[in-house]
């Protein structure tokens, strides 16, 4: 069951102690975790290592250009050039990625408009992590037209584009977070070995055990045939599935961090507790952090942000959510994925900006206070408390759910798969009940993992730490065992190669 997982392991392993063997030789390091980066991702497709090395290529030969273009004051120069960098990536994932839905969508509305009209096209098979390296290629041509970061050497970006942990579901790392780091050569004394290993461990476990339990057992059935299962199965496997994602996606940025810190490099956090949110705002500083700060830095600030208006402010909130749900997949159920994300938070918007003017017009122009006793003032503060914990569950609760009613459009194959699903919700249809007992354990304890505060996992990272090396080697085959004892027959790849 696990053999892409030991194999992943193996290959891990081997490049782990070969560039620590090289910590002497740096650019000797460079390149070979280079050609480790390369020979993992021609290991899914050899035909598309020449994409990934055109790629880098161009945009190193681009962002040099407009960094020396701004030297010679050459300013239409810099712009134009940033334009093509901006074109050219643009246009690479449009081929590969969104060709064939346009298509099909031009077909469908000839169709619908009586036109006897078909385009012809062959549909191209989708280059793993593409949108990942994509991003983070035209986040550093960007940063160095912006004169934020230098130009790198060309080895030193090939491996950022490339770095094997994160290539092909992320996080998107800055390359201003990451080329530093390649200056110098990493200390082993100060790599936290036991938060790599537990990020790795913890990672697999959510993966293998939470999301493939969920998805084989109940996720996968639902979905595929919604109208043969009670609403109660649906809506249970609705939440399951906003558990499964997460538990996927971020498994995959907790290995991927593991693994880069163990070889002695710090990506940031791509996962802070999202279902904790108290608003949408507060979701999408907590998901997908790489994803949601490289769309407000280089999609909604440039575009205005919430400089020129409220009325610009919100349609610069949709289009930014919009174009983020449609880099999720080539389907128009992603792109309402993203309208209900970019709807919502704009209407969060307006209503914060409409209780901060009846704030302001309420507040005493004197700024005083009554005066009240030290019972009253205790009275008080219990009441204004327990007010704050109860409207603080409600926001939770109906921000949670417009994040699952969202995911049904993220998870269904169709809009009429989706409202199919929605449509047994509604009615309390009648249908197969799925009651396996650890449904409920297995949503439930996730959500409440996230819920609760707890110091837990540092606490486990200094203890592991500190142990000796051979009850490190114990607890992590053990940690392995039981993943494997748990987690289904058949591990599905992770959610976000697709994208």
């Amino acid at each position: 069951m696990l053999f892409p997982t030991i194999t992943y392991a193996v290959f891990f392993t081997i490049v782990l102690a070969v560039s620590w063997a090289m910590l002497g030789h740096a650019r000797a390091r460079k390149v070979f975790l280079l050609a480790a980066s390369y020979m993992f991702y021609g290991w899914w497709d050899e035909r598309f290592l020449l994409l990934l090395g055109g790629s880098t290529l161009i945009n190193f030969v681009l962002a040099k250009g407009t960094y020396l273009a701004e030297e010679r004051f050459r300013f239409r120069l810099k712009k134009t050039l940033v334009i093509t960098a901006v074109t050219v990536n643009l246009a690479l994932l449009g081929v590969f990625k969104y060709y064939g839905f346009f298509v099909e969508s031009a077909n469908e509305l000839f169709h619908s408009l009586g036109w006897d009209a078909t385009i012809n096209y062959s549909q191209l098979v989708l280059p793993v992590g593409i949108s990942f390296f994509t991003f983070q290629a035209l986040s550093y041509v960007i940063d160095v037209s912006r004169r934020d970061i230098p130009p790198a050497g060309l080895l030193d970006f090939a491996l950022y584009l490339s770095f094997f942990p994160q290539l092909v579901a992320g996080p998107i790392v800055r390359a201003k977070d990451f080329l530093p780091q390649l200056a110098k050569s990493p200390d082993p004394r100060k790599i936290e070995i036991g938060r790599g290993f537990l990020l790795i461990a913890g990672g697999l476990f959510k993966k293998v055990v939470i999301a493939n339990y969920l998805a084989t057992h109940l996720v996968d059935d639902v979905f595929a045939l919604p109208d043969s299962y009670s609403g109660w199965t649906v809506l249970l496997a609705v939440y399951a599935y906003a558990v499964q994602i997460y538990a996927d996606f971020s498994g995959y940025s907790d290995i991927a961090i593991g693994c880069a810190l163990l070889l002695g490099y710090e990506f940031p956090d791509n996962f802070n507790a999202p279902y904790r949110a108290l608003s949408l705002q507060d979701f999408w500083r907590r998901w997908h952090i790489s994803l949601s700060t490289w769309l407000r830095d280089y999609l909604y600030i440039p575009l205005g942000g919430n400089r020129k208006g409220e009325r610009r402010t919100y349609i610069n909130l949709m289009i930014t959510m919009l174009l983020g749900g449609l880099w999720h997949g080539a389907a128009w159920t992603f792109v309402v994925w993203g309208a209900i994300h970019g709807g919502g938070l704009a209407i969060e918007r307006y209503g914060a900006d409409r209780i901060s003017r009846w704030r302001a017009n309420r507040a005493d122009p004197l700024g005083a206070q009554p005066e009240r006793g030290a019972v009253a003032e205790e009275f008080a503060q219990i009441g204004s408390a327990t007010k704050r914990g109860i409207i603080d569950g409600l926001r939770w609760f109906v921000v949670f759910h417009i994040v699952c009613f969202a995911w049904i459009f993220f998870r269904a194959d169709s809009f009429t798969t989706a409202g199919q699903i929605i449509g047994r919700i509604a009615t309390a249809a009648h249908g197969t009940v799925l009651s396996d007992p650890w449904f409920p354990v297995a949503i439930g304890g996730a959500l409440t993992v996230q819920l609760v505060r707890s110091g837990l996992g540092a606490r486990a990272s200094r203890w592991f730490t500190a142990s000796p090396a051979v009850l490190q080697i114990v607890v992590v085959a053990t940690v392995l065992l039981v993943i494997d004892s748990l987690g289904p027959e058949g591990v599905a790849p992770f959610i976000y190669f697709q994208f």
